[in-house]
């Protein structure tokens, strides 16, 4: 397994990824590839911003996106905040995902980071415990959320 930044080419691969096992939405006439390809450009040259993929055999199966924040406060400390966690059915527990999260952990700590913030809209409690088992409290802050 091999675990990097998303580039460009990944495109294809990760909107497969997303529309098939993450969202329960069609794409829309502006997620055209070019837009993909354009936006993933921008994650790969933005130091704050990273979107992780684990590759096996040339096929990227998992992603994790993480952002870092600039802060106030924390003695000036950033934080990150991790969404969008999925993996390819079929290559589920394989220990990809966590691997992601370790990899994110690093980045997160590399700078300096005081905390992660990541959010699910699983209430299954096989999901909740993936995700203690990967070192996050699910019972320690509440989110809200607004839509827009």
């Amino acid at each position: 397994m091999l675990i990097r930044k998303a580039i460009p080419q990944d495109a294809e691969a990760l909107k497969v990824l997303y529309f098939e096992h993450l969202t329960r939405w069609p794409p829309t006439e502006e997620q055209d590839m070019d837009t993909w390809r354009e936006m993933l450009a921008r994650f790969e040259a933005n130091d704050l911003m990273h979107l992780l993929v684990a590759e096996v055999d040339g096929q990227v199966v998992a992603s994790v996106q993480m952002a870092i924040v600039e802060n106030l406060t924390h003695n000036l400390r950033p934080f990150a905040v991790i969404e969008n966690v999925v993996t390819h059915a079929e290559h589920r527990n394989r220990g990809y995902a966590s691997a992601l999260l370790e990899r994110a952990t690093e980045i997160a700590k590399e700078h300096r980071c005081y905390k992660i913030s990541l959010e699910t809209g699983s209430n299954r409690e096989s999901t909740l415990n993936f995700y203690r088992k990967n070192g996050f409290s699910v019972d320690e802050k509440h989110a809200c959320l607004k839509r827009l």
